[in-house]
Parts: structure tokens; sequence; C-alpha cells
């Protein structure tokens, strides 16, 4: 078969509505790869692997199935040699190809590569937008150029108003923006979660490929039963229970943690939405629709979720384009360590970290605020090195992908880039993580003591980085009132409690 133009689909490509497959073209042929540089530039959960490659093979096949050439890599091929430049070397050449197409990546490693291979060829090259999010790369530095700060409520609040959402006029719907602080409440004791909205896919072929490819993974899967989206008919039936069945107490209960419940309300569409399985308007306007519709909707709920996708999500990605590649180097609190056994095992007696670090080898998931101030929070006070907790969280989560990870991981939780993506450290001691969680409840660390045999760690190492970090913090004004409590603390206990704080990290592999 003679093609002219070679278009590339990465693994987070898969929009079934771009414009490339409105018409079918003889002359075009699509190349989809499963690489090992991609499988192996950091370690990744099994889930992760397994679900990336079945969901493109699932992609593949009715792109063929409609007319479109397809020329699929798989994993274990004979004649993948494992390299995006060298496979499409191949191909050009088998072909006589004329024009490579590729839509932009969204990882700044990528959108490299792609350049400079495409340089390095003679044919006619063109890089697609890939037609996902509401705002192209650079429209977020445009939209802060000239301002001393960038706050994501000021850009969520333009986003709502350029795009219409949840807005009577030039106002917001019901007056107020943000319902933030309606949405911070512990899950009561006696509630009853909804079953989650999970697949039941067999993914064991695609499973003994990647054993076979030997290629490097951590964490737990049934192949039988793999319970992410891997369609677009996947994603779109996950958004529909999604807001039939859950969205009702979404908002409330978004910050909440539980033992009994690892999903809550949450929606669990982030893997189908940053594999573009899923437009996050498509998500947006189901939403925004669902309260108009529906008497059992109150507005705090529905804007805490469109607050993520409207806002969170775009800032992130338009804070990411900004600051690479410089931001992938911060360390703004110089942390060196490396990190605990327990991060791979979750082999530890804090029970918050084990449960929320079980919860994630066991699914490749966790929601944001086990991953901002339990997982998160403990690496920052525990002095981890930003490398390694990048690593981690790129690696452990299966919707993870550096674009949305690192300004996230480094900015929001670790606070490495001293400030660009948050306004203070999210850091806590055993308080936070009980009031909003039943973690303490059974743990084997008392909650209320700072010092002592069986003081909860993060107390201690609380007030150690407190005080550690005095000179590049204490000038912060969301850190003044903390900085006033640690000053008026008696001697003897900073003392006590700076101690114990180093015996901790001293022997922190067996906490």
């Amino acid at each position: 078969m003679s093609y002219t133009t070679l278009r590339l689909l990465l693994a987070d490509q898969l929009n079934a509505t771009h414009s490339w497959f409105e018409t079918t073209d003889s002359t075009v042929l699509y190349v989809m790869m499963e690489i090992r540089p991609e499988s192996e530039y950091v370690t990744h959960h099994i889930q992760k692997i397994v679900g990336l490659f079945a969901a493109m093979r699932r992609f593949a096949a009715p792109l063929e199935a409609e007319g479109h050439a397809v020329r699929y890599f798989h994993i274990t091929d004979a004649d993948n040699q494992h390299s995006f430049a060298d496979n499409l070397n191949a191909l050009i050449a088998a072909h006589h190809i004329t024009q490579l197409d590729y839509q932009l990546p969204d990882e700044y490693r990528l959108d490299q590569l792609f350049k400079n291979y495409c340089a390095s060829l003679a044919i006619k090259t063109q890089a697609c937008d890939t037609e996902h999010f509401y705002t192209q790369r650079e429209d977020l530095t445009a939209f802060f150029k000239g301002k001393k700060t960038t706050i994501m409520e000021n850009f969520y609040r333009h986003m709502r108003k350029k795009h219409g959402v949840l807005m009577d006029g030039k106002d917001p719907l019901g007056g107020q923006w943000n319902y933030d602080k309606q949405n911070r409440k512990k899950l009561p004791a006696k509630a009853t979660v909804p079953a989650p909205f999970i697949f039941d896919h067999d993914v064991t072929e695609v499973y003994a490929q990647v054993l076979e490819a030997d290629l490097p993974h951590f964490g737990n899967i049934d192949p039988q039963h793999f319970v992410w989206p891997l369609t677009r008919a996947d994603a779109l039936a996950a958004l529909k229970d999604f807001i039939d069945h859950r969205l009702h107490h979404f908002g409330t209960y978004q910050d909440a943690m539980d033992q009994r419940y690892w999903t809550l309300y949450h929606s669990l569409l982030s893997f189908a939405i940053n594999t573009k399985l899923l437009h996050p308007k498509e998500a947006v306007e189901a939403v925004e629709q669902a309260y108009y519709n529906r008497s059992d909707l109150d507005l705090a709920q529905v804007e805490g979720f469109i607050r993520q996708i409207l806002g969170w999500r775009e800032f992130i990605r338009g804070m990411y384009w900004r600051e690479m590649p410089e931001y992938r180097d911060l360390n703004f609190f110089k942390a060196q360590q490396d990190l605990p056994h327990y991060y791979w095992d979750g082999d530890t007696k804090m029970n918050c970290m084990r449960h929320a670090i079980q919860q994630s080898l066991d699914h490749a998931y966790a929601h944001h605020i086990q991953r901002l101030m339990v997982t998160g929070n403990f690496a920052l006070l525990a002095g981890i090195a930003p490398d390694a907790v990048d690593a981690w969280y790129l690696g452990v989560y299966i919707d993870a992908y550096e674009w949305v990870e690192l300004p996230n991981t480094r900015g929001m939780s670790q606070f490495a880039d001293g400030g660009k993506i948050a306004t203070k450290p999210y850091v806590s001691s055993a308080n936070y993580i009980d009031k909003m969680s039943n973690y303490c409840k059974n743990c084997h660390y008392n909650k209320k003591a700072r010092v002592g045999e069986g003081a909860c760690p993060f107390n201690s190492l609380y007030w150690n980085f407190i005080d550690q970090h005095r000179e590049r913090l204490q000038s912060n004004r969301r850190m003044s009132m903390i900085y006033a409590v640690w000053n008026k603390m008696d001697p003897k206990d900073k003392r006590e409690i700076l101690e114990q704080a180093a015996a901790y990290l001293d022997g922190v592999e067996a906490l």
C-alpha cells in the first residue's frame, strides 16, 4: 500500500473526536507505538502500563474498522525498534512518506524530542493541536503578563466568564465564584457511599506481553478484572454514572478521606480525560446541565467539580508550559533525602500513610487530598528530594503525566518552586489528618502526642519543619500565625519537639 502522509498518535492522544478522523484518506497512515523508553523513564505502576497499552489497542481497532490505515507496534513485536525516531524512519523509508504530522505533546521532553527529530528530516512536517484543552499553551502566560502574582482564582474567574460556565450574565451564578469553604467536610461515621462505577476488562493478553517484555513496574493488578475505562464509550458511561450517583455529594466531601472507601464521591475520570478519551468540556457541560435539570444538586457540588477542570487543570497546564524546563530543577528547601521504603510497599505503622500508599499500590489511584496532605505532606516534612517525590507520583498514579504531575507535586505539594503555584507550604500535623479522615482512629501512633513513645510523627515533624525553614517562610503572611504560636511556645517544649523530630528523621525507615 502506498501512503504519502504519516500521522503519529501518542498514548495520551486517544481523541476519537479529533478532526483528523472526520474523513478517511487512503494516502494517510496512522502509527501508534508501545516502546520501552516511554515505559522506563520512571518506574510505572503495572496498571498504568497495562491500561495505556490496552486503551491504545482499543483505540486503534475502531480506526481500522472505519477505514483508516493504522500501523501498530506492540511492545513484543520483533520489528519494534523501541524508538520513536527509528520506527518512524523505517516507515518513512518503506512507504516513501513525504509528510509527517504529529499532535503537540503535552510533555516538555516529548515536545523537544519531536522538534529535534523533525528538524533532522528532509520531508515536510506539521505539528497539530490535540483539540483537547480549553486553552493554548501560552494563554496563561499572556493572561498574567504584567501581573505580580499568578493566582489561580483570578484565572478561574476569567475562564468562567470566557466560556460562560455557571454564569448569570456577567456575574457568577448564585452570586459567589467559589464554594471551596463548603467543600471541606469529613465523611460522617455512619455515611454509606455508593459503590464505585468500575469496569471489568480482561487485559490478560496485554499484561502477559508486558511481563514478556520485562518492563520495570510496581503495584498490584488483577488482569482479568481491570477497573479503569479503556474506550470513549467507557468514559462516557463513567461520566454519566458519576453525575447520576455521586455528584450530589462531590463538593461537600471532596477533601474527605476514609478507610472504608477508596473512591468516596470522586468521579474517577482523570485517566479518561488525561488520555483524551473524554474531553474536559464534555465533563464540564454535562455537570453544568445536570445542575440546571435536577433539584437535588446544589451549586457547591457542581462548582467544586467544575473548578477542578476548568480552573485548576487549565491553570496547572499553563504554569507547566510557562515555567519549563527550569521548573523541574527547583528545590526551594534544598531537600535531599530518599523516599522511605514504605512508599513502595506500604509497610509503615503510620495508618494514614499505610492506607493512602496501599490504596495507591492496589488501585493506582488516590484523590487529591490523600496525595497533598498525607503522602505529599509527609515527604515535605521529612525532607525528601523533589526529584524522588516527582518520580514516585509520576509512576504510581494511572492519571499522571508530567504536565499535570510536576506542578502539582513540586509546586503545590512540595513547595519546591518557592511559591509559584501555592501561596504557602501545605504542611500539617496530625490535627488536619484527623479532622478530615478516620485514619487516626486505629493508628499505632497517638495523634495528640508531640513527644514520647508512640507520638505521631506528623506532630514533631511539623514543628521541626516550621523551625528549620523559618528564614525562608516567616515573611510569608499566611505563615505568620503559625510562627506566632511557635515563638510563644515554652523553650523546653520546643527543644523536646525538635529532639523527637530528629530521632524520627534519623529512623525514618522504621516509622
